[in-house]
């Protein structure tokens, strides 16, 4: 069986993971970190060495996570990755939510097909319009069917998953190399000005240290801290991988702005760069816009006078005041 936990409330930095990694691996060597806020247990060697099973392996998890860390946590147990972080969803803060083979099928049923990790919106929009709105109807529905909507590889991997079968595994191993900012908001903050502003701050922040590592990152991870210490979090894949402050801040501003946070009072954001690569190894679209040249000249000319100066010595003016 497969734990999945994320904690709570969700560390914002990867600085706070280690510590968390730790005390799972002391129950299983078999761990697989899941920035910003989550982990992977796989608990099949676990159960015989504590005489426990999947319930009170989740259960010890939490309670030394507690212990160690001072970091509560909401646990779903499944025979597979998938079942695990659906039923880590329907988990009380502080429960544990268990979902046995024989029980997947009933589980999954009536849930919307959004539910399924891995179908996103557009996914889930072309199934909706061929009256595919449910797990359960996506099961019934013939394979072909499925694959004709969504493509071959792609539909073959969203009917199983709909059916239960799971062909996903933990892989152990370290934090994946990425490198993070926050802003945190004196008071709940509904202007959403000041949250762009605070995304535009960061992105500028990331691209220059890892421009500064001579890196480039693949993709980004936006994380969104609300006053009843909820948090949201979304990712997006970069086109190709980037250190320009530019790309940078338009994916960032996608991802804030698919979240919807009209009215929601912001603590707190956190930027992530993700899959860092050196910059030697990215290969770069070529463009014959003068705007982008000219933009990619003076972030390469205002990276000098930092290096020379001080990272204060050049800032936007949208971020100085």
């Amino acid at each position: 069986m497969i734990l999945y936990a994320r904690f709570l409330p969700p560390p914002m930095h990867e600085a706070a993971l280690p510590a968390l990694l730790a005390v799972a691996e002391d129950i299983s060597p078999v761990v697989q970190a899941l920035p910003p806020d989550a982990v992977l247990v796989d608990a099949a060697g676990a159960e015989r060495y504590f005489g426990r099973g999947p319930a009170g392996l989740a259960a010890l998890l939490r309670v030394r996570l507690l212990a160690h860390c001072g970091v509560d946590c909401v646990i779903g147990v499944g025979p597979g990755p998938v079942l695990a972080r659906m039923a880590a969803r329907e988990a009380a803060p502080g429960a544990v939510r268990v979902v046995a083979e024989e029980e997947a099928a009933a589980f999954l049923a009536d849930k919307p097909v959004a539910a399924l990790p891995g179908v996103g919106a557009a996914t889930a929009r072309t199934l909706c319009g061929y009256g595919l709105d449910t797990v359960g109807g996506v099961a019934a529905a013939p394979l072909g069917v499925v694959q004709r909507l969504l493509g071959g590889r792609a539909g073959r991997e969203v009917w199983e998953r709909a059916r239960g079968i799971d062909r996903s595994r933990v892989v152990p191993g370290a934090l994946a190399r990425s490198m993070a900012g926050e802003r945190h908001f004196p008071r709940d903050e509904l202007d959403r000005a000041e949250q762009r502003r605070a995304l535009l701050s960061l992105a500028e922040e990331l691209g220059a240290r890892m421009r500064g590592e001579r890196q480039v990152c693949r993709s980004l991870t936006l994380s969104v801290r609300c006053a009843d210490r909820s948090v949201t979090t979304r990712s997006r894949t970069l086109r190709e991988p980037s250190a320009y402050s530019g790309t940078l801040t338009a994916t960032a501003y996608a991802l804030h702005g698919a979240l919807g946070l009209q009215r929601a009072r912001v603590r707190g954001l956190a930027l992530r760069a993700e899959g860092l690569m050196a910059a030697e190894r990215a290969s770069r679209q070529l463009t014959f816009d003068p705007a982008d040249e000219r933009a990619r000249l003076l972030e390469a000319a205002a990276d000098r006078v930092r290096a020379r100066f001080g990272p204060g010595s050049v800032v936007r003016g949208a971020t100085a005041a």
